[in-house]
């Protein structure tokens, strides 16, 4: 069954990313620096559609479902939803991408359920600086919501996006907060995504140039396990006598297109082969349609999967400062 989604380049999609809403309470400026506007709430897919998705991508070799935003927590009933979809697919690594500004009083439930994977978004270990980033004074709240997450015993991811004049000169720091912690401290290189973000090439700090000062600070050493799974984008390293780990994500400056492995789906139901194209396939009306359905989409994601394209030729032939023009926080991550 899995042979279905195998592209044109002969790539297998195996995980899917699911935006619950393209709604956050924090205004991140790489992220939301075009303004707010946002899907009206009937266009917003239903609980119920999503675990229809899921059924479906399943049965079409999906091992891997990771919810994301906008902020997922926002939504009312997502942790919930989050449980249900766990118990519903108990084979299947579910994982969740937050700021963890609204995760803290869930963490038990999650990680007792089965959801014991999460990414956490955090791109400054400076207060100020987070306000500043951010729009919003959470800093103390995320830092103890990691914490949380750790105590529950769960796979904690912390994702920063590396830009320069923002977070290029706390690299000490972040190495020891790998050092002494059992998490993965995981830098993603600022991309061309969306407008008004303030990207240029000069504002990206790049993977190489973090690997070579990290190597100068800590002794590295090339993970075997799960940081460097088949398919995955974070190329991982060993602290050498630390708890955790250093990671960097570079899809700016060294692809990974070759082993991608997912697809995404909007909030407002539509499917994105592709992180850097605005090429989307619109599921939502089909779902909902009485004569349609389940069936109609999944021939949609069949099709749209044998063309998916090659990131890395859409950033060549990228004109300006974006290579798409939709926000990250409507995309999902």
């Amino acid at each position: 069954m899995h042979k279905l989604l195998e592209d044109n380049h002969g790539r297998k999609a195996s995980y899917m990313r699911i935006s619950v809403t393209d709604r956050c309470n924090l205004r991140c400026t790489y992220c939301a620096g075009e303004g707010q506007e946002f899907v009206p709430h009937s266009d917003i897919l239903r609980y119920e559609e999503i675990l229809e998705l899921m059924d479906m991508a399943t049965r079409l070799g999906m091992v891997k479902f990771r919810f994301t935003g906008g902020e997922p927590f926002v939504r009312k009933g997502f942790a919930d939803f989050l449980i249900a979809a766990a118990a519903r697919f108990p084979g299947v690594d579910m994982c969740v991408t937050t700021n963890a500004t609204l995760i803290g009083e869930h963490v038990d439930r999650l990680a007792s359920s089965g959801v014991r994977r999460v990414n956490i978004s955090l791109d400054t270990l400076d207060p100020e600086k987070f306000h500043r980033v951010t729009g919003f004074d959470k800093y103390d709240v995320v830092r103890a919501n990691i914490d949380r997450c750790l105590d529950a015993g769960m796979v904690v991811k912390v994702n920063a996006v590396a830009m320069k004049g923002i977070n290029d000169g706390e690299l000490p720091g972040f190495i020891e907060f790998a050092r002494s912690r059992p998490l993965d401290m995981r830098f993603i290189e600022f991309m061309p995504v969306g407008l008004e973000t303030g990207w240029s090439d000069h504002s990206v700090w790049k993977a190489e140039d973090i690997l070579a000062q990290a190597s100068a600070l800590a002794e590295l050493v090339p993970s075997g396990g799960e940081g460097n799974v088949p398919g995955g984008p974070a190329r991982t390293f060993d602290i050498v006598g630390g708890q955790g780990r250093i990671g960097v994500i570079s899809p700016y400056t060294n692809h990974f297109c070759n082993t991608c492995n997912r697809l995404r789906v909007t909030s407002d139901g539509n499917l994105r082969t592709c992180l850097f194209s605005d090429k989307v396939y619109r599921l939502r009306k089909v779902l909902r349609h009485p004569r349609l359905g389940i069936p109609a989409v999944e021939r949609i994601i069949l099709c749209a999967s044998r063309h998916k394209p090659m990131g890395y030729k859409l950033l060549e032939r990228m004109v300006g400062q974006g290579v798409c023009k939709t926000r990250m926080a409507s995309i999902g991550g």
